[in-house]
């Protein structure tokens, strides 16, 4: 029994069911959009439904209408999802420096420190 409770108190059991809970709950609101979207590609084209286009006897209208709207849903997912959090990310938690790069001013002030040190009678 503690196996269990150890899995789902110190694993992320707790972080996946929210993302999973908000992640349902934003596809409703990307889906709207992807809807609201292809009625005004229909009003343009005709019809927001391309399924039946059979242009020269081929079905490739259930193809364009799959297409689109993924098109839409990678659009509302990198302008609504993907930009602002590489933007915050960058502002709240820059790179951290590269440990190779080492700054002058430390290592002056460490050949200041251990010149004092290696002075007698101090």
């Amino acid at each position: 029994m503690n196996g269990f409770k150890d899995f789902v108190l110190k694993g992320n059991v707790v972080d996946l069911a929210v993302a999973v809970v908000i992640a349902t709950a934003f596809g409703k609101v990307v889906e709207a959009m992807v809807k609201i979207i292809m009625e005004i590609v229909g009003k343009i084209g005709g019809t927001p439904d391309f399924s039946n286009w059979t242009p020269g006897g081929l079905s490739i209208g259930a193809f364009l209408t799959v297409l689109i709207s993924f098109l839409i849903l990678a659009a509302v997912i990198y302008f609504f999802v993907v930009k602002p959090y590489t933007a915050a990310k960058a502002r709240f938690f820059p790179d951290e420096p590269a440990e190779d790069a080492v700054d002058p001013n430390t290592e002056l002030l460490k050949e200041i420190r251990d010149s004092l040190r290696a002075r007698p009678g101090l």
